[in-house]
């Protein structure tokens, strides 16, 4: 019974320190596009195929942010950008977040990819994409914020 309570602790502190060890890097800004619209519904599915989730987290400790305002937009199977692939979601206690959707559509002279806006209360907003080098079914993007200090 001591060795498996002993190796649990052991396990425990590992975890601890693999989480209090990672290092975070800035998500960097990107081009918000000329197809952004403001106002988009609340709803964490735009389609089916894709699932994109992750972690909202602050730079440089790591620690998960909740409650991050989330707006994503990209085109449509066919390139097409359409109100159906607009939508908010707002990450979880622990700065978790998931939604499901299509894989993006590529249009001349650009990757597959999907555009973000995000908003965090004590945080700097930040405007990014995730880009796409293959047709996936599941990608995980973590978000990490600067803190506004000013």
């Amino acid at each position: 019974m001591y060795s498996i309570i002993l190796s649990s602790l052991i396990f425990l502190n590992i975890i601890t320190f693999a989480y209090a060890s990672e290092k975070c890097t800035p998500t960097k800004t990107d081009m918000e596009g000329p197809f952004y619209k403001p106002n988009a519904p609340f709803r964490d599915k735009t389609g089916s195929g894709l699932t994109v989730s992750g972690r909202t987290l602050s730079y440089p400790d790591c620690k998960p942010i909740p409650q991050v305002v989330i707006e994503y937009w990209h085109a449509n199977r066919e390139g097409v950008y359409d109100d159906a692939h607009r939508a908010i979601i707002i990450s979880d206690k622990e700065g978790r977040y998931k939604f499901v959707t299509d894989f993006p559509g590529i249009y001349p002279g650009r990757p597959a990819h999907i555009h973000f806006k995000i908003r965090a209360h004590g945080f700097k907003s930040l405007t990014t994409q995730l880009y796409f080098r293959k047709k996936v079914s599941e990608e995980i993007f973590d978000i990490v914020l600067f803190q506004d200090r000013w």
